[in-house]
């Protein structure tokens, strides 16, 4: 049986975003976060949303898989819609009542805002990790982090591991979702019976899930060793990666536009 795609698995696809460097992206999404964060109204957020779907479109990464952790994200932001906009009995115009509780209706505006934000910041940054190969990930945040060098900071160990953890976030989802089949398929149900009931049926899931994550972590190290990897230090590249013209225009452009449509929206 074939496992789809999984949220953040990059996806080798021809494109400009594809083709642009690591670190061009790594600044444009700093960027993209501080305005979105910057935009305090839901025209601000309208045009990021504009934003966030034309580099959909132009890397040409599927919606589906773009989206994709959108529902993972289902309880956080029912937790925010909720925090926002229930109210007390002491509230005033409650748009429905649930006892002494009620939805309040700037609440739930604000409780939309917050919700539709998050949902913008993850949609957006995931673009970094499904248009960018980990090789690529490793060596810009290398380069990024080169100034810590000089304090002693062992740059290539720390970007090394922060572009191990991203990419065993998909192989967790795939090797969750490999196991889930398999159980199914020997008669586990894990859409029947109270939440209680279904929260205990994904137990069995994670003895062999951990598992399989700890064989595919010692065959990385073992693979790691046999090529003789020693940290970044004196460490050669294939392929070095260049700033083009491009790429700093890309950079100034999309950055600054931004991060002045955060601070006027």
């Amino acid at each position: 049986m074939r496992i789809p795609s999984t949220f953040g698995q990059y996806v080798p696809v021809d494109s400009p975003v594809h083709a642009l460097d690591a670190r061009t992206k790594m600044g444009v999404i700093a960027a993209f976060t501080l305005g979105l964060f910057l935009a305090d109204g839901f025209f601000g957020l309208a045009a990021f949303a504009v934003a966030v779907a034309a580099v959909v479109r132009v890397s040409r990464v599927p919606g589906r898989i773009a989206f994709r952790g959108v529902r993972a994200l289902g309880l956080i932001l029912i937790f925010t819609l909720l925090a926002h906009s229930l109210r007390w009995e002491p509230a005033t115009v409650m748009l429905v009542r649930f006892g002494p509780l009620g939805i309040d209706a700037e609440g739930l505006r604000t409780g939309v805002f917050f919700a539709a934000r998050i949902v913008l910041l993850m949609v957006g940054t995931s673009l970094l990790t499904l248009t960018t190969t980990p090789v690529q990930l490793t060596d810009g945040l290398e380069s990024v982090m080169r100034p810590g060098a000089a304090l002693g900071l062992p740059t290539g160990e720390i970007a090394m591991m922060l572009t191990i953890a991203l990419r065993f976030i998909p192989t967790t989802a795939q090797e969750a979702e490999r196991v889930i089949i398999a159980q199914s398929a020997r008669g586990a149900r894990f859409d029947e019976g109270s939440l209680l009931a279904r929260v205990r049926a994904y137990v069995p899931v994670l003895v062999p899930l951990f598992v399989n994550l700890f064989r595919r972590a010692e065959d990385l190290a073992t693979a790691m060793d046999a090529r003789c990897y020693r940290g970044g230090e004196g460490r050669t590249r294939l392929h070095a990666a260049v700033m083009t013209p491009g790429d700093w225009l890309v950079l100034l452009v999309c950055g600054t536009g931004l991060v002045m449509t955060g601070i006027w929206l």
